[in-house]
C-alpha cells in the first residue's frame, strides 16, 4: 500500500477518534469530606437547606443506600479511584502512601483521550498520577488561607479553603479545558472535616437556631458490644477546647476537654481574626463564665458543646452548598451542563451527634452511609430515586462505563449505568455489601471490625474480641440493641454469617495479615 493512502488512513483514524471523544461525556466529581446525609435537605431538611446540592436530586437520581467500604478518609479516596477494598488496594487506613502504579480510573479516563484535574483534598501520601493538572491540599489541609501542592511547588491562597477550591476548579475550566477534548474534574473539598472553621460570611449564620439534638445524644451503649464505651470520639470528653469549640486560652478543664490548639487562628489574617473575635467572643466570654461560677450542669454543658460543634459543622456544609451552586451555574452558563455528568458525595458519613459522638469509622449507619446524588441530563431522569444498595467500590466502574471505557476486571465494583438510565433501581440488585475497617487504635480507639449490611440486617464482626453484633434496622433503625443472642433472631444470625462469609470470598479476603500487623504496631 502507498505511503501516502497509509497516512491518510491514518489521519482518518485520528479525525474519526477526535469526533467521538467529543461525544463522550465530560465529568465533575465533587466530592466533600465527612458530609453526613442529615445535612443534605435532599435526604433530610430538618437540620439546614442545601439547595445547590438538592438540584442535583431534583435534576438527576438521589442514591439513599449507597455506603462506604471503609469509613476513614484516605481508605475511602484510595476505593473510589481504583473500585477495589481496602484489603485489595493496600490502603487501610490514614498515613499509607498510595501506590501511584496503581489502576485508577482517571489514569484510565486519560489514556482513551480525558483531560484530567484534580483539585482540592487528595490525602493519598503519593503524588497524584493519570492526571494533566493538579493542586492539592498537603495533608488534611487549612481552612483559612490554604496551601497548595502543585506540580512547580508549594503555593498559599489567601481566603477561605471551600471558596478557594472552586475558584481553581472554575479558572481551570475556563483557562486550562482543552475544548476538543472531553474532561473529567475531581472537585474535592475538605469541608466539613474537623475542626469545622466557617466562612466569615457565615460565623453568625444559625446563631439564634436551637439545633435539635438526635435521640440518641445520651446512649449509654448498654445492650452492645463494650468497645462502645472504649470509643474515644465522644462530644463529651472527646473534643478539644480550642480545636473544636474554639474557646480562647489554655484549656483548664483538662478532665473534660483535650488540649489541642486551633492552628488555624495562627493562619488567619488580621481581618479575619478580627471578624472570627467579633463573632465568637461574647459567647465565648458567657459559656466561660457560667462554666467557672459552677452553675452549669454536665448536661447543660454538653447541650453548649453539642450546639457550638453542629452551627461550626453546618456552617461549613453551607459554604460546600453555596460552591456547588457556583460550580453548577458555570455549567449553565458555558453550555457544558448538557453533556456533563456531575457526581456529589462524600468519603462517609459522619456522626452529628448520634450516640453521642462526631467522627466516622464505625459500621453504624450514620458513618456508613455516603451521600450520592448524579445528574447526567438527557440519561439520568430527573427526580428519580434509586433504593439499590450501592457502594463507593462503584463509582470508577460507573464513570468508566459511562465514557465508553472497558472496566478492567480486578475493579470489584459494578456499573451503576443500568441503574442511573432507568431512574430507579430493579427488583434484584446487589443484596449485600460487606464492610471492614482497620485503623486501630488510632486517636479514637475504634476496634478493628468487618461486616455486612443488607436490606434489612446488619452484621458486625470483631476480631479482636471474638464476637459478633447483629442489628434488626427495621426494628432498631438506631441500633440500639444488638440481637445475636436472642434465640428468635438465630436464624438470621446464621444466614447473615453465611452471608458475611460468601461476601469475604466473593471480594477475595485475606485479612489476617493486615489485622497483625495493626496489632502488633499498636503493641497489642
Amino acid at each position: 500500500m502507498p505511503r501516502a493512502m497509509l497516512w491518510l488512513i491514518f489521519l482518518l483514524g485520528l479525525l474519526g477518534a477526535h469526533a467521538s471523544a467529543q461525544d463522550r461525556p465530560n465529568i465533575i466529581y465533587i466530592f466533600a469530606d465527612d458530609h453526613a446525609r442529615r445535612a443534605i435537605s435532599a435526604y433530610d431538611p430538618e437540620l439546614i437547606a442545601t439547595p445547590n446540592i438538592d438540584r442535583l436530586a431534583h435534576e438527576g437520581m438521589l442514591f439513599t443506600r449507597s455506603y462506604c467500604a471503609n469509613s476513614i478518609c484516605g481508605p475511602s479516596r484510595a476505593t473510589v479511584l481504583t473500585g477495589q477494598h481496602s484489603h485489595i488496594n493496600g490502603f487501610t487506613g490514614n498515613g499509607s502512601e498510595f501506590d501511584p502504579k496503581r489502576t485508577t480510573f482517571p489514569r484510565l479516563l486519560h489514556d482513551s483521550g480525558y483531560q484530567t484535574a484534580i483539585i482540592g483534598k487528595w490525602h493519598l501520601g503519593s503524588t497524584p498520577q493519570g492526571f494533566d493538572h493538579w493542586e492539592i491540599l498537603p495533608g488534611q489541609g487549612s481552612y483559612f488561607n490554604p496551601d497548595f501542592d502543585t506540580a512547580d511547588g508549594r503555593v498559599r491562597h489567601e481566603g477561605y479553603c471551600t471558596d478557594i477550591i472552586t475558584d481553581l476548579s472554575i479558572n481551570w475550566l475556563e483557562k486550562a479545558r482543552n475544548e476538543g477534548r472531553p474532561f473529567l474534574l475531581m472537585t474535592q473539598h475538605k469541608a466539613p472535616h474537623r475542626n469545622w472553621m466557617s466562612a466569615p460570611r457565615h460565623h453568625r449564620l444559625l446563631a439564634d437556631t436551637d439545633i435539635p439534638e438526635p435521640p440518641t445524644l445520651l446512649d449509654d451503649y448498654a445492650g452492645r458490644t463494650r468497645w462502645l464505651s472504649r470509643n474515644a470520639q465522644s462530644i463529651d470528653g472527646d473534643m478539644a477546647w480550642q480545636h473544636d469549640m474554639k474557646l480562647p486560652g489554655e484549656n483548664p478543664y483538662p478532665e473534660v476537654f483535650k488540649g489541642w490548639n486551633n492552628a488555624e487562628w495562627g493562619r488567619m489574617t488580621p481581618a479575619q481574626l478580627a471578624a472570627w473575635h467579633e463573632a465568637f467572643d461574647t459567647e465565648n466570654e458567657a459559656f466561660m463564665r457560667a462554666l467557672g461560677s459552677g452553675a452549669m450542669s454536665d448536661r447543660d454543658r454538653l447541650a453548649w458543646m453539642y450546639q457550638r460543634y453542629m452551627k461550626e459543622y453546618l456552617r461549613c456544609v453551607v459554604a460546600v452548598d453555596e460552591n456547588v451552586g457556583r460550580l453548577l451555574d458555570y455549567l449553565d452558563r458555558t453550555g457544558l451542563a448538557e453533556n456533563t455528568i456531575v457526581v456529589y458525595s462524600s468519603d462517609q458519613g459522619f456522626y452529628l451527634g448520634e450516640h453521642g459522638w462526631f467522627d466516622k469509622r464505625w459500621m453504624f449507619e450514620e458513618s456508613l452511609f455516603m451521600p450520592l446524588l448524579v445528574r447526567w441530563p438527557g440519561v439520568v431522569p430527573p427526580g428519580s430515586v434509586c433504593e439499590a444498595l450501592v457502594q463507593n467500590i462503584d463509582h470508577a466502574p460507573t464513570l468508566l462505563d459511562a465514557a465508553g471505557v472497558a472496566v478492567p476486571a480486578e475493579m470489584q465494583g459494578v456499573s451503576l449505568l443500568p441503574l442511573l438510565r432507568a431512574g430507579h433501581g430493579p427488583e434484584r440488585w446487589r443484596d449485600a455489601i460487606y464492610y471492614a475497617y482497620y485503623m486501630y487504635p488510632s486517636v479514637h480507639h475504634v476496634p478493628i471490625h468487618s461486616g455486612v449490611r443488607t436490606d434489612r440486617y446488619k452484621l458486625i464482626w470483631f476480631p479482636q474480641t471474638r464476637e459478633w453484633q447483629l442489628f434488626d434496622l427495621e426494628s432498631d433503625p438506631h441500633e440500639m440493641r444488638s440481637v445475636h443472642d436472642d434465640p428468635a433472631y438465630a436464624h438470621v444470625l446464621d444466614e447473615m454469617k453465611s452471608r458475611y462469609l460468601a461476601l469475604r470470598d466473593l471480594y477475595d479476603v485475606d485479612d489476617q495479615p493486615i489485622i497483625d500487623a495493626v496489632l502488633e504496631a499498636a503493641g497489642k
